[in-house]
């Protein structure tokens, strides 16, 4: 799952430039993740008795590591058996409980909150590692609050591992040879660019250690045109995004306006819907490899064929669970989901609410992949389609406007509604901020500036009296929604 947007650094179009090679680093990274990838394989390659003998081993491992080197945990689990204990019999952990004693969650003493703040207040240093030996990113905070996660490189290495598991490179390359070698293997990603968070953090993170591969990332924030400019002049034989951004892309290249042909495309951040899917794969004539992640564990699970998504159950744990926190059977949504991440130690999430809403395949899927299957209830914010002054629509990502109010107002309980083709109403929480019409200056402000980038000058923006309002039918805050009689109508 991509990490949110902000204001990217100036660059030239958008594009973020890599920083230097680490030769020792580059070589230990590379060696780890042979390892890692060659015991997934193996693993895998037994069937689902041996996946779910590995992932046990691991829970086991780790919950005797955490009550011995975290203080949070060790509170938390001080009045439990110190037996084995079943995933049920240990407590869940929340975002809020683990950030307010975030020095106790973590298992390195040298790491603190305030020596981490300080790392990540300098946005030179994003993808750069921390006391030369660890990778933060943060979370937007769209779930009401931002979080701050730790990597260590065991744990980069097995994330590494399970992405090349699912693109599967040695297929690839004997599918794609010549194509990826007089194009150079350029590889694009058009996300977040300007901050700490999770998806170009690591994208710089792997450019750095891999000096050999052309990459580099591009800012979801700049204006259309002047990103389809950018990546007709780059033509990256591997293309990167959120759904909406890709569903974007596919439009300008059916329009013929982005003349690029990459061989393999790569969704994450977002829920594709089947007929999203198709279009993009349709547009651009290759397929499209779509990951389910989270900062708190960056690969959860992948999809098949069959429209699932494969839980990497060795490497992962996952427990659909209700309002009380008890198992949902297989074939129901659940309201809740818990996250352990079995690769983490030096900040580990175990039994962790992520939020989201999953359904559990009961019968084994399809693909004939071992893995156990998943559907996934992921952000369903709208893309917002706006007329320009000429009369001609400009289409904008949910993820840049809602970018944009958090990172001026400094707010993460909101919602942006679109009421017309020319007017935007900003929604804000009456009681999760103390100043709600400071934070609607800045956010205001803010918002009509990137309107005006984007050739929206004559865009309103409005403060809504009401707050926020969920779903009626999932309960969940959907922080972007087009009224469907405002949106304009295609000439």
């Amino acid at each position: 799952m991509f990490a949110k947007p902000t204001e990217p650094p100036r660059t030239t179009a958008g594009i973020v430039p890599v920083d230097r090679w680490d030769p020792v680093q580059a070589s230990l990274a590379y060696w780890a993740w042979v390892s890692r990838l060659s015991e997934i394989w193996w693993t895998r390659s037994a069937g689902r008795a041996a996946i779910d003998a590995a992932g046990r081993s691991r829970f086991d491992a780790l919950v005797e590591f955490a009550r011995a080197r975290s203080p949070f945990y060790r509170d938390a689990y001080r009045r439990l058996p110190a037996r084995r204990l079943a995933p049920a019999e240990l407590p869940v952990a929340t975002k809020t409980a683990l950030m307010a004693r975030f020095d106790d969650w973590v298992t390195v003493p040298e790491i603190t909150l305030s020596a981490v703040e300080s790392f990540l207040a300098d946005r030179k240093q994003i993808g750069e590692r921390f006391l030369g030996r660890f990778v933060i990113w943060k979370s937007s905070g769209s779930t009401g609050e931002p979080g701050i996660y730790i990597q260590d490189s065991e744990s980069l290495a097995t994330f590494d591992a399970l992405m090349a598991v699912h693109l599967d490179p040695a297929r690839f390359a004997a599918q794609f040879p010549w194509p990826v070698f007089v194009r150079g293997g350029r590889a694009a990603l058009v996300a977040a660019t300007g901050d700490h968070f999770a998806s170009i953090a690591s994208w710089k993170r792997l450019c750095q250690s891999s000096p050999w591969m052309a990459a580099r990332g591009f800012s979801i924030m700049d204006p259309l045109p002047r990103l389809v400019a950018a990546l007709n002049a780059y033509q990256p034989v591997f293309l990167a995004s959120y759904p909406t951004m890709l569903s974007l892309l596919a439009d300008e290249r059916k329009a013929g306006r982005l003349k690029v042909d990459p061989l393999s495309l790569w969704s994450g951040g977002e829920c594709l819907a089947p007929s999203t899917r198709t279009e993009i794969e349709g547009a651009f004539g290759c397929g499209v490899v779509n990951e389910y992640g989270a900062s708190e564990c960056m690969s959860i699970a992948f999809g098949c064929r069959e429209g699932w998504l494969h839980v990497n159950a060795d490497w992962v744990m996952l427990e659909p669970v209700d309002d009380d926190y008890r198992p949902t059977p297989a074939g129901e949504p659940s309201r809740t989901v818990l996250l352990t991440n079995l690769a983490n130690r030096v900040q580990p999430i175990i039994r962790y609410d992520l939020g989201d809403s999953v359904v559990v395949n009961p019968e084994p899927c399809a693909c004939g992949s071992p893995l156990p299957a998943i559907q996934v209830e992921g952000r369903h914010d709208d893309v917002v389609a706006m007329s320009a002054p000429d009369g001609h629509i400009v289409r904008l990502l949910p993820l840049a406007l809602t970018t944009i109010v958090e990172e001026a107002g400094h707010v993460h309980r909101f919602q942006i509604v679109q009421t017309a083709a020319d007017r935007l109403m900003l929604r804000l929480d009456r009681h999760g901020n103390d100043d709600r019409e400071a934070a609607w200056r800045a956010a205001g402000g803010a918002l009509r500036r990137y309107l005006t980038q984007q050739s929206l000058p004559n865009v309103r923006v409005g403060l809504d009296e009401r707050s926020p309002i969920a779903d009626r039918r999932s309960g969940k805050l959907r922080a972007v929604i087009v009224h469907r009689k405002a949106a304009p109508m295609h000439p």
